[in-house]
């Protein structure tokens, strides 16, 4: 059994193999919203932004991504990664670079990878890639589905969870402004 969450081993995944940016950052947030008390939750977002800031370089959109990542950076100046198998220094310095490069405005889009620490955790993402993609293989830039996902994606689920929680979110408010009535009543 790993010591970190599935849905993290699962960023990694996506973010090294498939090059899902988008997908990472999905996955990667729900875990976060739903585990406010992790301590490691300050990594989450810096990761959460180093994705986003991928999916918005990738897609050409340097303004957005040097921003994403300038608040990664900052995050980083007060938030671990080592519990999450991360090399700290080597993290912050790849990000820099990054930001130099978009800043500059001259280099064409070269997928960043993370600097992954714990071995056992870096075999443990290459075991469940394999047969799904090629460990730190190119971004497909030719996959439209892939570069545009955010407007291409079915999000249906997602509305029908939203209208879903917002009527529990309503019952529940009901249900509490009637102070001293039984059940049913």
């Amino acid at each position: 059994m790993s010591r970190y969450p599935d849905e993290y081993v699962q960023y990694l995944i996506y973010f090294h193999a498939d090059r899902d940016y988008f997908e990472c950052h999905e996955v990667l947030e729900e875990y976060w919203k739903e585990h406010p008390e992790d301590p490691r939750g300050g990594a989450y977002v810096v990761l959460i932004q180093i994705a986003v800031a991928s999916y918005h370089e990738r897609r050409g959109r340097r303004s957005g991504a040097a921003k994403m990542l300038q608040g990664a950076v900052e995050r980083l100046a007060r938030t671990s990664l080592a519990p999450l198998g991360l090399d700290q220094e080597e993290t912050l310095a790849r990000l820099e670079k990054r930001l130099r490069e978009l800043e500059a405005g001259d280099k064409p889009f070269e997928d960043l990878n993370l600097p992954i620490a714990d071995p056992e955790l870096l075999d443990l993402c290459r075991e469940q890639c394999r047969g799904r993609a090629d460990w730190e293989r190119p971004s497909p830039m030719e996959d439209l589905f892939l570069l545009n996902k955010h407007t291409l994606r079915d999000r249906s689920g997602v509305i029908a969870e939203r209208l879903r929680q917002k009527e529990l979110r309503l019952a529940e408010r009901r249900s509490s402004s009637r102070p001293g009535q039984a059940e049913g009543q």
